[in-house]
């Protein structure tokens, strides 16, 4: 059963970090969401900001940063007929990559999970390219292979087309635990109704848990003009 987009969010208490592509139900305009949340201090101290391309993450509030390695990226970036989202500096990786010529996959081999032991963090991105009044997309998660992380596992999806009303979500977790478990399987398939950026904001915002949501963005793109309206919500106004 393909559930709404703002019900998959809430399905547990903490997906992590989440990426949400898909088209309206009537077919016109593309939508795209990237959230994250925190269980920590250092993870909840963080914003979304605008940024030329894209948005990028900031410290809420400086003295409180304690590691910025891993929690300050910029989550989105555009390059030609191409939008990136993921949930690190990998995005400077795709970016730098396509930009060469090279493609999504070949950005992504060149790197792994996080080095946050014992969780792991999965990598999630996809990359939505732009062209003829449509988009394919491309989704992908790196993984720790075992419990000790020695190894990687990478999984690519590549769709030609997304069928209208419906999305795709990649999330990093499973859901709360210690260590919390990567997500397993293929993307979750949500269904897209015909909203603004704006309300379909607000509902991902409404569905994720109160407790550890820090962070969301949402994008939409009419597929005809190119015409964008985006909107942020942070946790920390």
């Amino acid at each position: 059963m393909i559930v709404s987009a703002c019900k998959a969010v809430g399905a547990t208490t903490y997906p992590g970090r989440g990426i949400i592509v898909g088209k309206s139900a009537d077919g016109q305009r593309a939508v795209m969401a990237y959230f994250i949340m925190g269980r920590s201090v250092n993870s909840r101290n963080r914003v979304f900001v605008e940024q030329p391309g894209g948005i990028r993450t900031e410290a809420f509030d400086p003295s409180k940063m304690v590691d910025p390695s891993l929690i300050i990226y910029s989550p989105v970036r555009t390059i030609d007929n191409k939008v990136i989202v993921t949930n690190g500096d990998q995005t400077d990786t795709i970016y730098d990559y396509v930009a060469e010529d090279a493609t999504f996959a070949d950005a992504l081999r060149t790197r792994e999970f996080e080095p946050d032991a014992p969780n792991f963090t999965p990598r999630v991105s996809a990359m939505a390219t732009f062209a003829d009044g449509d988009f394919s997309l491309d989704m992908a998660i790196l993984r720790a292979g075992d419990a000790e992380g020695s190894c990687c596992h990478r999984v690519f999806w590549e769709m030609e087309k997304v069928e209208a009303g419906k999305g795709y979500f990649l999330h990093t977790y499973l859901n709360d635990g210690n260590p919390i478990p990567s997500f397993t399987g293929d993307p979750e398939t949500v269904a897209i109704g015909n909203h603004s950026a704006f309300e379909i904001a607000d509902a991902i915002w409404a569905g994720l848990n109160a407790d550890n949501r820090v962070s969301l963005w949402v994008c939409t793109r009419d597929l005809k003009t190119g015409r964008t309206d985006t909107k942020i919500i942070n946790a920390n106004a």
